[in-house]
């Protein structure tokens, strides 16, 4: 069992009575930290049963997120065979299986295109028919302009910097071209993309819902650091063919857009999130630095968005 000193102590020792007090454990328990997450709390349990993940979260309504809603895609996912098996789910709470996995960083990301891209496109075409209750759809534009209204709300360091941020926003958007909605993952962070030797897995499902298939490819890209040609193969991957130079357009100006929404995600955490260990302005300075690199290359291949 792994526990801190002072008031991540309490936390942990917090932590731990709520996950003995969940009655659904067989024989004697283990319980240590599952480090990682940035805005949740996961810990690993072991009983007579085996490994177990249990996942504590509440409703944050900053970031658009409904504990019932990820419940459902959890499930949801699980049955069509994208995730682990969910075994356990109450208000704040859910325990899935243990895969023992490994965690993808953006080397694997990278290494690992010809899998990643049938696995997005197969989640994309079938978890439709597997989720139920209103349809929620996300779109990083919109993200983008309600995180600004809130930073604003709420004074964030940041707010001189909004109507900037808005103005790129709105030209990213316009660079969008036509494609079929799919339900994405719309949260992929190399962490979320598990590999236990034999196939790949997906996790976290706080944002999913209705969008198109760019914004989950110009995450995982842009999130892993693709260059030009990592991104084309991921686009060709995916489509099946070579994609039009409006395509390729519209991709660069969706991973910028994944970045700015990034940071304000990080932005807004600032201000509402106190998740230990986690430095919300240094995450937030990343990926504005990243977003400034990438949009300025978007403006030497592409042209002022």
């Amino acid at each position: 069992m792994t526990t801190t000193t002072g008031s991540q102590t309490t936390s942990s020792q917090a932590a731990e009575g709520r996950i003995q007090a969940l009655g659904i454990w067989q024989g004697s328990l283990n319980i240590a930290p599952l480090k990682g997450g940035i805005s949740n709390e996961s810990w690993v349990v072991t009983d007579a049963r085996g490994r177990h993940v249990v996942r504590f979260g509440e409703d944050y309504p900053f970031h658009h997120v409904e504990r019932a809603h990820e419940l459902m895609v959890s499930r949801a996912a699980a049955e069509a065979g994208f995730a682990p098996a969910l075994l356990h789910a109450a208000p704040g709470v859910m325990v899935t299986r243990y895969l023992g996995a490994q965690t993808y960083g953006a080397d694997e990301v990278c290494a690992n295109l010809h899998r990643i891209a049938p696995l997005l496109r197969e989640f994309h075409q079938r978890m439709l028919h597997h989720v139920s209750g209103p349809g929620r759809f996300f779109w990083p534009f919109h993200v983008i302009r309600d995180y600004a209204r809130i930073l604003e709300r709420d004074g964030s360091r940041m707010v001189a910097h909004l109507p900037r941020y808005v103005a790129l926003a709105a030209r990213l958007e316009a660079a969008q071209v036509p494609l079929p909605v799919v339900f994405g993952h719309n949260d992929l962070l190399p962490a979320n993309i598990l590999d236990d030797g034999a196939r790949l897995w997906l996790i976290d499902f706080e944002y999913a819902g209705f969008s198109t298939a760019l914004f989950d490819l110009a995450g995982l890209s842009s999130n892993a650091g693709f260059d030009a040609d990592q991104t084309e193969a991921l686009l060709q991957a995916y489509f099946g063919q070579k994609p039009a130079p409006e395509l390729k357009r519209a991709m660069a100006a969706m991973q910028c857009a994944s970045l700015l929404r990034e940071a304000m995600w990080s932005m807004v955490s600032e201000l509402h999130l106190n998740a230990p260990g986690t430095d919300y302005p240094a995450y937030t300075d990343e990926n504005l630095a990243r977003f400034e690199t990438l949009l300025a290359a978007f403006e030497r291949s592409h042209g002022t968005p």
